[in-house]
């Protein structure tokens, strides 16, 4: 996401790319490789445990939706859990 925007501007998000310091609050990059490849989405952890986290896309439409998503440095959601 960085050079999207003007001159010098950054992406507005920081993620958390370390699975291994994940914990509640960090953003991470999720993604849904079987349909939409690797298309970046942004989520907040609301759970993490051993094997999988639990995440949040901050949809403002669902704002209690939450995903299943595996415990790796860009999380996947699967399709079906979508």
């Amino acid at each position: 996401m960085q050079n999207m925007g003007e001159q010098g501007e950054s992406c507005p998000f920081s993620f958390n790319f370390d699975p291994d310091t994940f914990k509640v609050g960090d953003t991470v990059s999720y993604r849904v490789p079987e349909t939409l490849g690797d298309f970046p989405f942004a989520g907040v952890i609301k759970e993490v445990h051993d094997d999988h986290i639990i995440i949040c896309p901050n949809d403002p439409r669902e704002p209690d939706l939450l995903y299943r998503a595996t415990r790796e440095s860009r999380p996947v959601v699967a399709a079906k859990d979508i």
